[in-house]
């Protein structure tokens, strides 16, 4: 029998129950869920412990949504863009370098 997809992460897990990461990890805390470490790093969850305390009605789902603002996206632009734009601006400093001087 194959295990893939046996153990699933807290993002997962928080997507499966309708609830937020940190409710998760307080689920942890509180010994309704049992969290296993992989590697001392990476913390997963049995996706059948958590199908059956969904399906038990153990967690109130709370359908957390959060807006993506147009602020969150320029920040997000900047951050994970930085290097190419850091290059482009140095490309056309030296172009100008080049055709200018």
């Amino acid at each position: 029998m194959s295990n893939t997809g046996q153990y699933i992460s807290v993002r997962e897990t928080a997507q499966i129950l309708g609830v937020s990461e940190q409710k998760v990890m307080d689920l942890i805390t509180e010994r309704k869920l049992q969290a296993y470490k992989i590697a001392d790093k990476f913390l997963r969850l049995n996706k059948n412990e958590v199908l059956s305390l969904r399906n038990t009605g153990g967690v109130e789902n709370t359908n957390i949504h959060y807006e993506y603002t147009a602020a969150e996206r320029i920040k997000d632009f900047f951050y994970f863009n930085d290097f190419y734009l850091f290059a482009a601006a140095v490309i056309f400093l030296l172009l100008y370098i080049i055709f200018y001087y």
